[in-house]
């Protein structure tokens, strides 16, 4: 079957280091409970978040890496290489929600704080926990904020048959997408979850975004460009996310939600994000659009010092994911423990973002440290003895006689 997809370019789209970088200090931010630094982020002004910049950009990625191995390599190779890192998630999900769980459940008996346990959904460790680290493993049981990383590794291990179908059929691709996008909504497809309920993140809805930022690395975004372009597109555009902001805002505040219809701020709050709801996707849409149109991917900006921390965090995003999980719950514990004023969660949010992106830094230090050649070897130390050596070897009379 004919290659009918558009392979991208050669180089790194350093958009994509930068604003995975914003989506890792978003989560951050945002996994801290009760955090005033959360109206810095986008959640708090839209319909959409960091979920959604984080798993489309998931998808670009994967497409852009694993659809070129395929193509050059074979399908065998290309599944290979996804199923790869799909295990390399896996075992850093396992790792951390082991981590996370003892830190949890220390802070909780040393500091005498048995709430913290019902909070992040860890009480049954106590109760049950060779049943519930299982559960785990099935990715069945999650801790609070740890549901976007099993998202991650079931859509890419389930991504090799499609990403070798849009790599021929790009367009019927998304649309099968799409079209089990709404048949899970309206079905209420979704995988369980232990110990009650379902996948905060549905993998049959949310797998349409991935699968979005894999259509788009594959062409999409190129065969769109007329329309993204269009000036109406940043009319309607502009309107939709003024519509998002107003009815968002209306939300948390009830004396803006009293100037409209209450059947139409009920829609949209409380926001479908379990599902992904249909304008959460819009807007996003909307938000990715102005960036291909407005922000080029030559643009000076993004080799700006000041950018730097955003895209080396990009760049190392699955250790920096990691490291601000389990700061998420430490800033939280600190907050809860020590004060709760605006100031501490302001330093207490730039301390946990400084330490995401110091690992970052070491982690691509250390990265090209491994890529670095080895020195020359001096000749004087080579196992082969030097001419002089030998002629004194030669004339030293045999100590074995």
């Amino acid at each position: 079957m004919t290659i009918r997809a558009i392979l991208p370019a050669e180089g790194r789209d350093l958009r994509l280091d930068l604003f995975r970088g914003v989506a890792n200090w978003a989560i951050f931010i945002n996994h801290i409970p009760n955090n005033a630094v959360m109206w810095i982020t986008t959640r708090s002004y839209g319909f959409s978040d960091a979920a959604e910049l984080f798993v489309f950009i998931a998808g670009y990625a994967a497409a852009i890496v694993y659809a070129k191995s395929m193509v050059t390599q074979g399908f065998t190779a290309g599944t290979t290489r996804l199923l790869e890192r799909a295990w390399q998630l896996y075992v850093a999900h396992v790792v951390l929600l082991v981590i996370n769980l003892a830190v949890i459940n220390w802070a909780a008996q040393t500091y005498n704080e048995p709430h913290l346990l019902g909070e992040f959904n860890v009480a049954g460790l106590t109760d049950d926990p060779v049943h519930t680290l299982t559960q785990g493993l099935l990715l069945k049981y999650k801790p609070f904020n740890f549901d976007i990383l099993p998202l991650y590794i079931v859509v890419l291990a389930a991504c090799p048959p499609a990403l070798w179908l849009m790599l021929r059929r790009p367009d019927v691709t998304i649309a099968g997408s799409l079209v089990l996008y709404f048949a899970a909504r309206q079905f209420e497809w979704n995988l369980p979850a232990y110990p009650s309920g379902v996948w905060y993140f549905n993998p049959f809805t949310w797998q349409f975004l991935f699968m979005l930022g894999a259509w788009s690395a594959l062409g999409g975004a190129t065969r769109m460009r007329t329309i993204i372009r269009s000036p109406a597109v940043v009319v309607i555009g502009t309107a939709y996310l003024i519509f998002a902001l107003l009815m968002t805002l209306a939300g948390h505040f009830e004396a803006l939600g009293q100037l409209f219809p209450e059947w139409l701020v009920r829609v949209f709050n409380p926001n479908d994000k379990t599902n992904l709801a249909p304008y959460r996707v819009v807007h996003f849409m909307v938000i990715a659009a102005f960036v291909i149109r407005f922000l080029p991917i030559d643009w000076p900006g993004l080799q700006s010092r000041w950018l730097r921390p955003l895209v080396v965090c990009g760049q190392r995003s699955l250790e920096v994911f990691c490291v601000g999980l389990l700061l998420s719950f430490v800033g939280h514990f600190l907050l809860d423990v020590v004060s709760e004023t605006l100031f501490t969660q302001i330093l207490v949010s730039i301390a946990g973002i400084g330490l995401m992106t110091a690992v970052a830094y070491y982690r691509s230090w250390s990265k090209k440290l491994d890529k670095r050649p080895s020195p020359p070897v001096p000749r004087s130390s080579s196992l082969e003895p030097t001419g002089g050596a030998r002629r004194r070897w030669q004339r030293s009379p045999d100590r074995g006689s």
